[in-house]
């Protein structure tokens, strides 16, 4: 007899044993607590929470009538049919407990006690309201402009706040750190030593997101990152319908429509950068860099209010890719909701980064991102930057030092 019969006849055996083995039957259809879900919920003590409005917006990050605005909008798309099995669980009990995760960045198996839903649904739960949350709410509150009009209300409003003329908005990104999947090996792996996905935003002078792209992994260079865009695409081929350059209001200087960020990303004639430290040799650089922190800050300030305010950026998040996905999109598109419906107790003031134009002194900087799983882009080496990229920052530092100058900008500079 053959080495292959022995193998068919091992196989035939094997398969006889699985067939006659009694399959285990379950004991229970699900634990009896998990059946009390009515008597033991946490929906039962946001009804309690209710006679202490402050408890209440802690819980969710939101007051009540804010809440119930919310779950009016996205109860009809998680909404489940009840079956002769069991009943469903209800819209209110989805959208407080994601909230719940959302607020506090705990696990599955630990929200399960005081939502009384098991693991296992929470698992499907969690990641379909956070899509559904995305979906509803973008397209009043994450809404991206499209006209000459829209881009120049967004710097009409960074003047007035920051008095940087023609900025249309910050840009930055954070490298958010996730527990990798099975099998991906370093692809998530990055400069810091971290698995992570890149979140990158875009922010108006008013700390809402213009733009959030989320899902790059960590491995890709921080050039990449924001070259993987579709907004990057449509910048090199002039689609945004971004203003041609023009005379800043009140002087005869004509400067173009920029975007400011930091030194990950290309110093462009659209997209503003500081000067290196190592290149601060004279008083007029100084000025400029301190000119485009003060705007630049705002994009680093709502990254900072969305880490502490949605407390899932504190943990290294220990989902699948594509839900992960999910959870940030759903974060960033509830910031900008509740900086509309419930600024004072979602970002007050003591939220938002603050000068001192007295003595020259910063009162606070905001909420930040130190304490958060949020890490920056790495800096770019500068590399062959095109003369008229330096000539457009020249001109905007020469606008700062002379006519667009402020009366307490020398007080922050060394």
């Amino acid at each position: 007899m053959s080495v292959l019969d022995d193998d068919a006849i091992a196989l035939v055996g094997l398969a006889l044993i699985l067939k006659n083995k009694k399959q285990k039957k379950r004991e229970k259809w699900a634990k009896d607590w998990l059946l009390k879900r009515k008597i033991y919920s946490h929906v039962n003590l946001l009804n309690e929470l209710r006679f202490e409005p402050l408890d209440f917006k802690n819980y969710l990050r939101m007051d009540e009538d804010t809440y119930r605005n919310l779950l009016s909008m996205v109860a009809p798309l998680i909404q489940k049919q009840d079956t002769v099995m069991r009943k469903s669980i209800s819209p209110h009990e989805r959208l407080a407990v994601t909230l719940r995760f959302l607020a506090t960045g705990r696990t599955y198996e630990d929200l399960k006690y005081t939502s009384v839903i098991s693991s296992q649904a929470l698992g499907k739960i969690i990641p379909e309201t956070c899509d559904a949350l995305y979906r509803v709410l973008r397209r009043e509150y994450l809404t991206f402009p499209t006209t000459e009009v829209e881009w120049k209300d967004i710097a009409q409003l960074f003047e007035e706040r920051w008095n940087f003329p023609h900025c249309i908005g910050a840009l930055d990104g954070k490298h958010i750190n996730i527990v990798p999947p099975a099998g991906s090996g370093s692809e998530f792996f990055n400069y810091k030593g971290h698995h992570s996905m890149v979140l990158l935003g875009l922010v108006n002078a008013n700390y809402q997101f213009l733009l959030v792209d989320f899902g790059t992994n960590g491995r890709i260079s921080d050039g990449g990152v924001l070259q993987n865009t579709t907004f990057f695409e449509k910048l090199l081929n002039e689609e945004l319908n971004i203003p041609c350059a023009d005379n800043i209001e009140g002087s005869s200087k004509q400067l173009p429509y920029v975007f400011v960020c930091d030194d990950a990303f290309p110093l462009r004639t659209d997209m503003l950068k500081p000067f290196r430290q190592s290149h601060l040799d004279c008083y007029e650089k100084k000025i400029f860099n301190y000119r485009l922190s003060r705007a630049r800050r705002i994009v680093e300030n709502a990254f900072g209010i969305l880490a502490n305010r949605f407390r899932v950026f504190h943990t290294q998040i220990n989902i699948e890719p594509k839900k992960i996905e999910k959870i940030v999109m759903a974060s960033c598109a509830l910031h900008n909701f509740l900086i509309v419906n419930s600024a004072t107790s979602y970002a007050p003031q003591k939220c938002f980064y603050q000068e001192d134009i007295a003595n020259g002194s910063i009162t606070t900087l905001g909420y930040n991102v130190e304490n958060s799983n949020m890490h920056s882009l790495d800096r770019r080496n500068s590399g062959n930057i095109a003369n008229s990229a330096k000539q457009v920052r020249e001109n905007f530092m020469n606008y700062f030092c002379n006519e667009g100058t402020v009366p307490w900008q020398n007080k922050f500079i060394a």
